[in-house]
């Protein structure tokens, strides 16, 4: 059997593994997915009336219009929040004695990571899918869209998924247990409420705008509303893919080089 085919064989084994271990203890990802869940209903049906009269520029409350603005941010932030798990499923193996056993077995050395980072992205994905529904259920749509854009749209939410699942696998194999997993991953969580996930940059305060705006997460909302919604993207696409790209490349050589060097 060639290298190849040796790595795609052990890899498809390391995702079947891990997407069992997910569908066993849901109550990790269920808990993550609580925390987007509740904001969209949150800021919906609590303050949706006041934010989208805000956004309006005064004019009279169009919830609808705030649902709009504020479901690319959520599907974005649902992603920062199912990552979280991969963190702790990541520190769980090393420290829990998993990886020695691997180690000694004749397994393509990088299989586990990978299986690792393929399944959290497809959690991702399924994730969103869930928050998505959601969204429409509670009057979100989509009418403009084309299916290019949709299109466009699913990829920048697997390139996204794929670069912070490769910091989170980074973040879960510094930690030393998984309490300290979570705690390192908080920030997956936390970017996305500094962004423009709820309201615009323009109407923050302007020693807060940078915070907001030299960050990951807002080109990448900013990209994905102007897909869904036909607003205007600018330069946050080309920023949006060079931060994927660059948390991709990042968290891949932090992530393998700690794995090589740190056997546990």
């Amino acid at each position: 059997m060639s290298s190849l085919s040796l790595a795609v064989r052990d890899s498809s084994t390391m995702l079947r593994r891990n997407l069992l271990h997910a569908r066993r203890y849901p109550s990790l990802t269920l808990n993550l997915l609580l925390t987007p869940v509740m904001l969209l209903l949150l800021f919906v049906y609590i303050f949706g009336d006041v934010m989208s009269a805000g956004l309006g520029g005064g004019g009279g409350a169009d919830r609808s219009a705030y649902i709009a603005y504020l479901v690319p941010g959520i599907l974005l932030m649902t992603i920062g929040g199912t990552v979280v798990g991969t963190a702790v499923s990541v520190s769980n193996d090393m420290t829990e004695g998993i990886i020695a056993r691997f180690r000694t077995m004749a397994i393509h050395r990088g299989s586990v990571l990978v299986g690792h980072v393929v399944g959290s992205v497809l959690q991702s994905i399924a994730s969103v899918v869930l928050v998505g529904a959601v969204a429409v259920a509670i009057g979100f749509r989509s009418t403009d869209a084309t299916a290019l854009e949709w299109l466009a749209a699913f990829g920048l939410l697997v390139l996204f998924a794929t670069a912070l699942t490769w910091i989170a696998v980074g973040m879960g194999l510094i930690s030393p247990n998984a309490e300290a997993a979570s705690n390192n991953a908080l920030p997956m969580i936390l970017l996305p409420l500094l962004s423009s996930a709820f309201v615009p940059v323009d109407a923050m305060p302007g020693w807060f705008q940078p915070i907001a705006e030299y960050q990951p997460f807002t080109p990448a909302i900013e990209t994905l509303r102007g897909l869904l919604l036909g607003s205007e993207i600018g330069n946050n696409g080309w920023l949006a893919i060079a931060w994927c790209l660059g948390l991709t490349v990042l968290g891949y050589f932090w992530s393998t080089s700690k794995f090589n060097r740190d056997p546990k």
